[in-house]
């Protein structure tokens, strides 16, 4: 018998899942603050669900809590960013190894069909969109929760900044994602573990290089501005 959930759990994760996807989509900014009340009276809800569920976020990295200053989107410093990256660096291709083996033929077709769609896409938060699809398919077939928990944190604390590194790069025409991928995928269906992990660091290394060596080219970019004081202040 499968047992429901207490209806304030139920609440609490519907504010949860609201939160984390205007927080992922960008729509709040890092360093934005959340205001209980007014979010309360938006979603029709007690401030009970409302805490819970910035407590929830706040262990997936998405939400910092402080004492007397309430609940912020999660900021990150060069430094932050810096070791951020660093972790996919080293947690990623662990990943990829314990996938690659177990990965199906239909497991294939799923990265060639976000390749296709990869190669014509023009916008911004689709390409995001593709690139996280692209890279929890090569990874689904992992028996490790614990590293694939870590790296989706990651993910999600560092994803406003990918958005701001990806938009500059597309808006420049630099389509450098599109042939790691490939060169990954080519890796991947031939087996070539080592291979597909060497080009996995690559690209995520390039990323990171990118987003530190053009900060200043992002800082008071319309909605990237953020990454004035969180990217080039701690420098």
């Amino acid at each position: 018998m499968i047992k429901e959930q207490p209806q304030s759990a139920v609440a609490s994760q519907r504010v949860a899942d609201i939160l984390a996807e205007r927080i992922l989509s960008g729509e709040l900014k890092p360093g934005s603050r959340i205001k209980q009340d007014e979010l309360a009276d938006e979603l029709r809800t007690s401030r009970i669900p409302v805490r819970d569920a910035l407590r929830m976020l706040e262990a997936r990295g998405l939400v910092t809590m402080r004492a007397n200053a309430g609940a912020r989107v999660t900021e990150l410093t060069t430094r932050d960013l810096v070791i951020s990256y660093e972790i996919r660096e080293r947690i990623e291709p662990l990943l990829l190894a314990e996938s690659i083996p177990h990965l199906t033929e239909a497991d294939l077709a799923d990265l060639r069909r976000v390749i296709a769609r990869n190669e014509v896409c023009t916008d911004i938060d689709e390409a995001i969109a593709l690139g996280r699809e692209f890279h929890w398919i090569s990874y689904r077939r992992n028996e490790t929760p614990l590293l694939a928990q870590i790296v989706e944190r990651v993910w999600d604390t560092t994803q406003s900044y990918r958005r701001a590194y990806l938009k500059l790069a597309m808006g420049g025409g630099n389509r450098t994602h599109d042939v790691e991928h490939q060169m990954m995928y080519d890796a991947i269906a031939s087996g070539d573990v080592e291979v597909a992990q060497a080009v996995l660091v690559m690209h995520i290394r390039r990323t990171r290089q990118g987003l530190t060596r053009h900060a200043h080219r992002l800082a008071g970019n319309g909605e990237d501005a953020h990454l004035e004081t969180s990217l080039i202040a701690t420098e």
